[in-house]
């Protein structure tokens, strides 16, 4: 039973002295922040942070987790040198926890149930991560491989495996989430301000977003795959009208957000939820994924048969961005003319070439770019395709088969399949309302997230992919809830 965790954190309230720690905390990293900014120097992030990282060593470290989630939707990308870059302050907030949580495992302050060591998707984690590290053996360069194979670890430790220790009852689950659906939602006030005062125009929504978010489509994303949760939020019975208020409030803003960002992958990607819940409801899950392989095993084999993709080539004079009006833009996406559409497509080609000439290695990781230029077909080429920004596949599954060939990209495939025949069947296991509820806040959070990969890559986005490894890590905490629940019901 939960009660019983071997977690050691205290369950009563937080002492007065932790408290006055964690305003300390949030004012170094705003001295910090500031100085990195005037000084346009981003080491300052580093030593207040090491500080405060061998500080929660001693006490709560559960607090720098809160954080990380809270300020999640507030980080920027700063460049480094080799072309590297650093998320701000996500991505070393994410390291201090890696260093309390390996050094509370050694202590025995913390420990996770063998139960979710050995399970399924934490298996299927770890053998992607290492098949990771065998591609980094013969990659193309090898140091930005190793750069993802590191940037992976902080990602799994804090996102799966503290988030398994600090969620221990139903109730943490919605504090959790209320970190980053709070900094996420003040960021859309924030973008929908800013996009107002340019009249709500198609071409007036990257800007809106920046600097906290790259462009429209990954503050899409972001807000998209909240909207479960600030829906299921506000929908426990135990909360005050005010609390339920504020999720509300929260929910209609996301939804907003989305709305007006012009996003297609984020406006189609909620009603195809809508879906998937009657699909979880209706037990098709099975049904529904081998429709999908089968699908796309057949239009891979008609593109691929005597080079019946090339029939698709785009009219490069007539291939425009219609950042003037919406309605072109989707009039342009139909009629296969779309210059965001088609460039898609001239990474994609470029792709199938990259996984036939290395179809089980793959380029190794984080590789793609500029890799895939040596594979382009003239044929397909856009106005963008010299592609500065420097961006990938915009299809997270053909990134992973060029770029870790076959294993690595079956590996993540079984990874999301297990977790979304895993929705269902916890679903219809529990007879919980309020656990019903909490699976399927993840599940369609986690379908949101997939949905956007087949036409982004985004697991990699800290905003982003935190929460696809989160959802899992709920998943795998209701799962040992509902088989207490059961085991409750049967004595």
């Amino acid at each position: 039973m939960e009660g019983k965790s071997s977690f050691s954190a205290p369950t009563t309230a937080i002492p007065e002295t932790d408290r006055r720690l964690f305003l300390a905390f949030i004012g170094i990293l705003l001295v910090a922040g500031a100085g990195a900014l005037f000084f346009d120097q981003p080491l300052w992030i580093a030593l207040p942070l090491a500080m405060v990282g061998l500080a929660v060593l001693a006490v709560d470290w559960r607090w720098v987790y809160y954080v990380l989630l809270f300020t999640l939707a507030f980080s920027v990308e700063i460049p480094l040198l080799g072309g590297l870059s650093l998320d701000v302050p996500s991505e070393p907030l994410m390291l201090v926890l890696v260093a309390c949580f390996g050094v509370n495992m050694l202590l025995g302050r913390a420990k996770v149930p063998r139960r979710f060591w050995v399970h399924p998707l934490v298996i299927i984690i770890g053998l992607a991560l290492l098949w990771s590290m065998v591609a980094t053996l013969v990659s193309v360069d090898t140091v930005k491989s190793i750069k993802y194979l590191l940037a992976k670890t902080w990602y799994i430790i804090p996102f799966v495996f503290v988030t398994l220790l600090i969620v221990r009852r139903p109730k943490d689950i919605w504090g959790v989430v209320a970190c980053h659906v709070a900094g996420a939602t003040l960021t859309a006030v924030y973008a929908f301000v800013r996009h107002a005062g340019l009249g709500f125009s198609f071409d007036g929504i990257n800007p809106a977003v920046l600097p906290f978010y790259k462009n429209h489509v990954a503050y899409a994303a972001t807000i998209s795959m909240l909207l479960p949760y600030a829906l299921y939020g506000a929908r426990r019975p135990e909360l005050s009208s005010f609390w339920r208020w504020l999720w509300r409030g929260a929910f209609v803003m996301l939804l907003l957000g989305v709305f007006f960002s012009y996003t297609r992958a984020s406006m189609a990607s909620l009603p195809l939820a809508i879906g998937f819940y009657f699909i979880v409801r209706w037990r098709l899950t099975r049904v529904v994924l081998v429709a999908v392989a089968i699908a796309t095993a057949a239009g891979t084999f008609y593109f691929v048969n005597q080079n019946n993709y090339m029939l698709y080539a785009p009219n490069f004079e007539k291939t425009v961005f219609n950042g003037e009006d919406f309605g072109k833009h989707l009039q342009a996406t139909y009629n296969l003319e779309d210059l965001s559409g088609m460039e898609r497509v001239y990474r994609w080609v470029a792709a199938g070439h990259m996984i036939s000439d290395r179809p089980i290695m793959g380029s190794g990781p984080n590789t793609f770019y500029p890799e895939y230029k040596r594979y382009t077909v003239s044929s397909f080429r856009t106005y963008v395709s010299r592609n500065p920004e420097k961006s990938t596949t915009h299809n997270y599954f053909l990134l992973m088969l060029a770029e870790q060939g076959i294993p690595g990209f079956l590996l993540f495939t079984i990874l999301v399949v297990t977790a979304l025949l895993m929705v269902e069947r916890l679903y219809h296991r529990s007879q919980s309302v309020e656990h019903k509820r909490i699976v399927l806040a993840a599940g369609l959070s986690l379908f949101i997230i997939t949905a956007h990969l087949l036409l982004n890559e985004l697991v990699e986005v800290d905003k982003i992919g935190s929460f696809f490894y989160i959802a899992l890590a709920i998943l795998m905490r209701a799962e040992s809830w509902i088989r207490d629940e059961n085991v409750a019901l049967e004595d």
